[in-house]
């Protein structure tokens, strides 16, 4: 199980890893903007991104776009401050598969991560 986390923040990127972490998940690799991410995307198989929206030099939502534009269908979990409604329908419709608005309580992460990778509660409960 590989994950590719990016966000701007350290700080995110660690809470996030955390929250890997309590899913068995180790092998993480970290990007802190979506130019970044889409080049990792492009070298390695991942199967779960965590994206932020709002980065330097390309935003999460234009990343999420151009991974999608390659055929890559591994989930990606928007974790960002973003709560508009036209926000999330617009993640969605870009090929997000779920989305977590910061600042967010451990277990909605560790859940939505859960769902994405198609984990049942009892996996889950097992942490």
């Amino acid at each position: 199980m590989k994950a590719l986390v990016v966000d701007d923040s350290m700080v995110m990127r660690k809470v996030l890893i955390g929250a890997l972490s309590r899913l068995n998940i180790g092998d993480v690799d970290q990007a802190a903007d979506g130019v970044e991410a889409v080049a990792m995307a492009t070298q390695n198989q991942y199967n779960l991104i965590l994206m932020d929206w709002n980065m330097p030099n390309k935003l999460g939502i234009d990343a999420l776009k151009e991974i999608r534009a390659q055929g890559q269908t591994v989930p990606v979990i928007m974790v960002t401050t973003e709560a508009e409604k036209m926000r999330v329908v617009e993640a969605l419709k870009a090929g997000a598969t779920n989305y977590v608005v910061k600042p967010f309580e451990p277990k909605v992460i560790v859940s939505k991560i859960s769902a994405a990778l198609g984990q049942t509660a009892e996996e889950e409960c097992a942490v």
